[in-house]
């Protein structure tokens, strides 16, 4: 495992190249001698997670108010994804980033002060695993064609559907879910929902022809109950959200 990029970038500095050896010299300890036994058992270890989470590489973007780092410089979380991909271990290559760089953004920006502090801890240490919940067995990953819906019930939603081709979908503990719910003003608008909530339940990971360490399944909802201070920003604008946090930009 090499442990310097192997072309130069100009856009690191010495700070960022130390990281890159630091990243290189866990993965070649932590990651790479386990990929083989995670293929096996078609997902990684929840130690692996606690591991990334002790040594700082989870959610590192995540002010320090909720244990993060509050480094701003996506260039550090590029670094984190290029080490994996240079492993050749492709399921954590997937699911570690999804985790920080998708999932944790959408409660990192726009979650209510009381999901931040219930959430972001446990994602930044490694003892919740998250995933987005988007694909549909019907819809694919067209965001336009999702059937799941969320009926507001006063206090709560009350949530019915399926999601599909999940990444960390078997071992998440939280997913957060853009739902269609019967009043269109609320249309994709995202909630966190937690996995051990009653009506949740989780098919087995896939045997897929890649990402065997990856434990993509599917996702059902049977009349789950999700709080209404789950709900993640403002009604009525949840497709803007959902689009703007797919991207990224580095820190000049």
């Amino acid at each position: 495992m090499q442990n310097t990029p192997s072309i130069p970038r100009t856009i690191y500095n010495d700070e960022h190249l130390l990281f890159f050896k630091t990243v290189a010299d866990f993965a070649a300890k932590e990651i790479t001698p386990n990929n083989e036994q995670w293929e096996k058992d078609h997902m990684v270890s929840r130690e692996s997670w606690q591991k990334l989470g002790e040594n700082g590489f989870l959610c590192m973007q995540v002010d320090e108010q909720y244990g993060g780092l509050g480094i701003k410089d996506f260039r550090y979380n590029a670094i984190f994804t290029e080490v994996l991909a240079l492993t050749g271990c492709a399921g954590p290559a997937v699911g570690y980033p999804l985790h920080s760089d998708i999932v944790c953004p959408y409660i990192d920006h726009y979650g209510s002060e009381a999901t931040k502090q219930k959430y972001l801890p446990k994602m930044v240490s490694g003892e919740y695993i998250a995933a987005i919940a988007m694909t549909e067995p019907g819809a694919g990953s067209d965001l336009q064609g999702m059937r799941t819906t969320a009926v507001d019930k006063g206090d709560h939603y009350l949530v019915n559907g399926s999601k599909t081709f999940i990444t960390n979908g078997y071992l998440c503990d939280i997913a957060g879910l853009p739902k269609e719910p019967t009043a269109k003003i609320a249309r994709h608008q995202p909630v966190v929902m937690d996995a051990n909530a009653e009506g949740f339940s989780k098919g087995k990971p896939f045997h897929k022809a890649g990402l065997h360490a990856q434990d993509t399944c599917e996702l059902f909802f049977d009349n789950v109950k999700v709080p209404k201070e789950n709900l993640l920003g403002s009604e009525g604008h949840g497709f803007t959200y959902l689009m703007t946090e797919l991207a990224q930009k580095a820190a000049a």
